[in-house]
């Protein structure tokens, strides 16, 4: 199967979710006036970090796969600066310290050099179920903030609702 077909088996928040979620939000956020703004103020493009997603709906949701969704939006967008997350920069503050150790000093990376987050974008996804019999109508809410990183004032504030409509088979013998 084509990873980029629609396919809604279950009702239950899946990967197309996600992607359109993302590719819904991301313009949106992008064409606030909080964007100009911060290019005026800034001189330049605004630096973004997607923080936490916190998954507060009844399911398991793979909230990572989320966020990465929102970084292509992000990155793709060409409208702002981009910053690895908490575990990337762990990863990379260590590969520079084993440079440090092992690579010539032509090509090693100095410390103190990265580029900080002039905006940090995080958010929440909850669910509501409405169950009767085997039909249940399931809204997904996801609302994102991007915060300001130096006056923690919240620059945009975006929501998004999916709903669906999910009828169980009867049993069959």
């Amino acid at each position: 199967m084509d990873a980029n077909e629609v396919k809604d088996v279950s009702g239950r928040w899946n990967d197309t979710d996600s992607r359109l979620v993302a590719e819904e939000m991301i313009p949106d956020c992008l064409s606030r006036p909080w964007y100009t703004k911060a290019q005026s103020d800034l001189g330049k493009n605004p630096t973004v970090i997607v923080g936490s997603v916190k998954n507060q709906s009844h399911e398991h949701i793979a909230t990572d796969t989320f966020v990465e969704e929102l970084q292509r939006a992000l990155i793709n967008s060409g409208k702002v600066e981009f910053v690895a997350s908490k575990g990337e920069r762990g990863d990379v503050r260590e590969e520079r310290m084993d440079q440090d150790t092992n690579a010539s000093e032509e090509t090693r990376k100095a410390h103190g050099q990265e580029t900080g987050a002039d905006f940090m974008m995080s958010g929440t996804l909850n669910q509501i179920v409405d169950q009767e019999g085997g039909k249940s109508v399931v809204l997904y809410q996801i609302n994102l903030k991007l915060l300001n990183m130096k006056t923690h004032q919240i620059a945009w504030n975006g929501q998004k609702k999916l709903k669906k409509f999910v009828k169980k088979a009867g049993a069959s013998w």
